[in-house]
Order: C-alpha cells, then structure tokens, then sequence
C-alpha cells in the first residue's frame, strides 16, 4: 500500500514518461452513451413544444409529469446498482435500462395523443435512466487502473456531453426536414436508442479489467472476503455525507438561468440557449479535469469545483453586465467538469468490485435527494425572501458546506478487492 504525504493510503506512483491509454471499454461505453444522449435530448428539446403546444398540456401538467419521473429517477439507481452487484452482471442490468429507455421513444410514437400513454413512456425512460447510471459508472470504474480513474470519467462525460450537445440539433432537423413532424422525431430517437444498445452488446466487455500477464502455474482462487454494507464504510461514508452536504447547497441550473434572464432582462427565448454554453465549458474541460484531478488529488479538484460554483453565485450577486452570462456559463461548466466524474473516481476505490454498483448507486441517489432538497429550498426561499436574498443564503450555505467537506473528504481511499 503507498500512502500520501500526510499518511493517507493513496494510489501507486506512476513510472516517469509513461502514459496509460484510456481503456477500451470506457471509449466503448462512452460512445453508447454520446448515441444514447442522442437520442435523449432529441425528445427533450422537443417534449415540452410537444406536449403543451402540440397535445395542449397545460405548464402545470407538464411539470408534474417531468419532476414526478425526475423525483423516482434517484431512487430507481438503488436498484439498477442492487441487481447489477448480483454476479457482477453490470452489462446485463446497463444493458436492460439503455434498451428500456430506447423501447420509451417507441412508446411515445405510438401513444398518440393519450396522456397516459405520453406518462408510461415517460415513466420507461426515467427508469431505463436509474437503472443504468450505477452499473455503467461500475463498470468504468473497474476498466482500468485506479490511478487513471479521473481520466477515464473525464473521457466518459465529455462524450456523454458532446450526444447532449448534439440531440437538440438533431431534433430541430428532422422537424425543419419534416415540417415539424413530432412522429419523425420520436422515430429517429427510437432507432438512435437501439443503436447505442447494439454498441453496448458488441462492443462493451462483460466483466472488463486492467490486463494483467496470466501466472506461469494457476493459483488456487482466494476465498472472496465478506461482503457488507457500504454505509459501513468508515471511507466511503465520509465521501457520501460530503457530497450530500455540497449537494443540499446546490441550487440547480434552472435557478442560475433565471436569475441571469432577470437580473439582465434578457429575452426568453435565449433560456433554451444557456444551458449549451455551459455544456460546452464542460465538453472541453471534462477530460483535461480528471487529469489533473488524478495527478494533483481527486479531493482538492472536487473542493474546486464547487469553489467555482461560489464563484457563479458571487457574480450573480455583484452588478450584472453582459460578461456576466459568459463569466456564470465558464464557471457552471468548471463545476461540473470537476466534479461529475471526479466524484465517482474519487469514491470507486473505497469500494469493493462485487459490491461497487450498489455503492456508486448510493452515492448518486444521496447527492439527487440532496440537490433535490436544496433547489426546493431556494424556491421557497426566493418566494418569501425575494431572489437577493435567497442567494446571499445559498451562497453563506455552500461557502459553510465547503469548509465542512473539506475536513470530512478523504484525501484518497485505497483500492478495496
């Protein structure tokens, strides 16, 4: 075991001049998820014209049927990582939640105008969502050396981003080619989905790991230690009650986005446009992030990341200027590309192989219930406070929560069999 500096088991150092190649199933389940996110963001850059301008939904309706399979999508990933856990089948279970979100665009084509139809679709979709995150991060995570884990995760999500960034394009196409044909949307989703299915079974090992050379005579197989609970985790305990503290802090994009339209008197139409300025940030930045979050310390680039997310809010809270929508944008961007992946990378060694999923399952489902809960507070913050106020508050909040996580992170947790 090497430990760090200040005595905390931390990763091998790595042989001067050597670089590792990203393996080949991150690259592998990268571009199912860059199809898959395709795929995705077609429908959701054309749902809510879809539903409240095409079927006539009322807003209200609407966003009752979105936060509802939202809300269930965090408690589903307990699930997905449960099953998956089960004879290592992380493949299998990724593999049912990417087939069962692609079957949803099926359904909305043949749903027609029926609500409960639109509602069944959507409930597949958010499903298929929950029950493929934990195994498809498990299986990134077991796909190569724990020291490169922060690239891989880098390399995973810039892909993941650059499908996000690419499905509203496709989107509007094929209704500018169709004349706002919703159908054809829905059709061209369905087939995309499948596709990035297809590339998982071809393409994405069952049980992938780092090579390593065979022995010269076979070794009796050592007995598989006792599993138990993850929250029993000394380590990994730590790293959950520090992201849900982060994350109860959070107040959510949407918030960001309209404190900018507000504070600026900006037209409504640009609100569709924002969020791709942020995911643009994040694109370019997500892969050059778990770099150096692998070389300088997973811990320290997760701090930074919500360190430039105070930094959003401070702007947000001086005297706003045009530069300030660029300045807010980088710095969400920051945020996330130093903190989606790196937060995984970061917990994936304190758990075991067998029992990774569950636990990366945890770990999401805590940090959503946490975002959840912090963007309520806002709401309901800006609603009694007014929006100046409840930002001063948020941003106090993240400011105490940063300090606080930084005495409960772990600087690096070691590998675990």
């Amino acid at each position: 075991m090497y430990l760090a500096a200040n005595g905390r088991p931390d990763a091998p150092p790595r042989p001067p001049g050597v670089r590792r190649r990203v393996p080949a199933a991150v690259l592998a389940l990268g571009a199912v998820s860059l199809v898959t996110d395709i795929s995705s963001e077609m429908v959701t850059a054309v749902l809510p014209l879809y539903l409240v301008l095409g079927l006539g939904l009322t807003p209200l309706q609407f966003g009752f049927l979105d936060g509802m399979f939202n809300g269930a999508t965090a408690l589903v990933r307990l699930l997905g990582g449960r099953l998956a856990d089960r004879r290592g089948h992380h493949k299998r279970v990724a593999g049912a939640g990417y087939l069962l979100s692609a079957l949803s665009r099926l359904g909305l084509l043949l749903a027609g105008g029926a609500t409960g139809g639109i509602a069944a679709a959507l409930a597949a979709d958010r499903l298929g969502k929950g029950i493929r995150t934990a195994p498809r991060d498990a299986l990134i995570s077991l796909s190569g050396p724990p020291e490169s884990l922060g690239r891989s995760f880098g390399v995973h999500r810039a892909m993941d981003t650059t499908g996000a960034l690419l499905g509203p394009l496709a989107a509007f196409a094929v209704l500018w080619a169709t004349a706002d044909a919703y159908d054809a949307v829905f059709a061209v989703s369905f087939c995309t989905g499948l596709l990035g299915v297809l590339l998982l079974v071809v393409y994405v090992p069952a049980a992938p790991g780092p090579a390593t050379p065979a022995p010269a005579t076979p070794a009796p197989a050592p007995a598989p230690p006792p599993r138990r609970p993850v929250l029993r985790d000394p380590v990994f305990r730590r790293v959950l009650y520090a992201s849900a503290l982060l994350g109860a802090t959070t107040i959510g994009d949407a918030f960001l986005y309209l404190l900018l339209l507000r504070g600026l008197d900006l037209p409504p139409a640009l609100f569709t446009l924002l969020p791709l300025g942020a995911a643009a940030v994040y694109l370019l930045l997500a892969v050059p992030a778990g770099r150096i979050a692998d070389r300088t310390g997973r811990r320290t680039a997760f701090l930074l990341g919500h360190c430039a997310l105070l930094g959003a809010y401070a702007l947000l809270l001086a005297p706003l200027c045009a530069p300030t929508v660029v300045g807010v944008l980088a710095l969400l961007g920051i945020f996330y590309a130093a903190t989606d992946g790196v937060l995984m990378a970061l917990a994936a060694p304190a758990l075991p192989a067998a029992g990774r999923a569950g636990g990366l399952a945890v770990l999401q489902t805590g940090q959503a219930l946490a975002r959840l809960l912090g963007a309520a507070g806002f709401g309901a913050a800006w609603t009694l406070w007014g929006q100046r106020p409840a930002l001063w508050a948020a941003a106090l909040a993240l400011a105490g929560a940063l300090a606080a996580a930084s005495r409960i992170l772990p600087a690096a947790p070691q590998e675990v069999p």
